[in-house]
């Protein structure tokens, strides 16, 4: 564990970070606006260059941050840049960046991608931020020994969100284009649910972290950088981010440093109340 942080420190750094996941978020605007050539990954997912500038613009400004953590951006990742973590999940400090959540969305000209900056410590998200640049909306999540910011910021102004208590009929979110039937449909046969938000990237979270939704299962891949900042801002809106539970007992919460930075499946969701599952 790292002594030089604290809760003033992370509250000034993501106040110092707003402004770059803004500038991040207009060079994917900027990109779109006069066209780009897309790319295939080698695990076949696409990349632009709108990935590629906004990544450049956030490592940047990350690297100017003391002290000094280790940065693992997707796309330095996809290229091989991957920094030397500690071998132990729960000794990990580092930044986890994913610079445009949500590429497909993004190519398709949608407004559901985000620009995903996070600080992991101990094992879990601290700090977050989620900004959508083509809704003009940025979450922030900060968390530390139980002191907590979370907030959304629209039309420049920032505003305290919080997860809802759990009702009797809730309020699913899920993915557009990364959904799993045979295990979506079994879970959702255990609630009554009264309405399922379907909407890209990170911005789920976003919507169980506001109380705009109640739970976000999980089921498909995702990598650590898809999920960190949206986890940041749900634990400090109240909620918890963990695996599912099994025969074996309740869910974890999901850490991170894992191998290859790969998540399994898992359970976005607000407050529970008493006796619910």
């Amino acid at each position: 564990m790292n002594l030089d942080l604290d809760f003033d420190l992370l509250n000034a750094w993501t106040d110092r970070l707003l402004p770059v996941a803004e500038a991040a978020g207009r060079a994917t605007l900027d990109v779109r606006a006069r066209g780009f050539d897309i790319q295939a990954k080698a695990d076949s997912s696409p990349v632009t260059e709108a990935d590629q500038a906004a990544e450049s613009l956030i490592t940047a400004a990350l690297e100017d941050l003391k002290p000094a953590f280790p940065i693992v951006a997707e796309e330095r990742v996809a290229a091989g840049n991957i920094p030397s973590l500690m071998s132990s999940v729960a000794g990990s400090t580092f930044w986890l960046v994913d610079a445009l959540d949500g590429t497909k969305e993004f190519i398709k000209g949608g407004d559901d991608y985000t620009v995903n900056i996070a600080l992991i410590y101990g094992g879990l998200p601290a700090l977050g931020i989620v900004h959508a640049p083509a809704r003009g909306e940025t979450y922030v999540g900060v968390i530390w020994n139980g002191t907590r910011r979370a907030e959304v910021w629209r039309g420049g102004k920032p505003a305290k969100i919080s997860v809802r208590p759990r009702p009797a009929r809730v309020v699913i979110t899920g993915s557009k284009s990364h959904e799993v039937p045979e295990k979506m449909d079994p879970f959702l046969a255990n609630f009554d649910v009264a309405e399922k938000k379907v909407i890209g990237s990170s911005l789920k979270f976003c919507l169980v972290a506001e109380g705009a939704a109640d739970l976000y299962p999980r089921f498909g891949p995702t990598c650590e950088w898809d999920i960190a900042a949206g986890h940041a801002v749900v634990r400090a809106a109240g909620g918890t981010v963990h695996t599912f539970a099994s025969e074996a007992g309740e869910g974890k919460e999901m850490a991170y440093a894992k191998p290859e930075f790969l998540n399994g499946p898992f359970l976005a969701e607000g407050r529970r109340n008493e006796k619910q599952p």
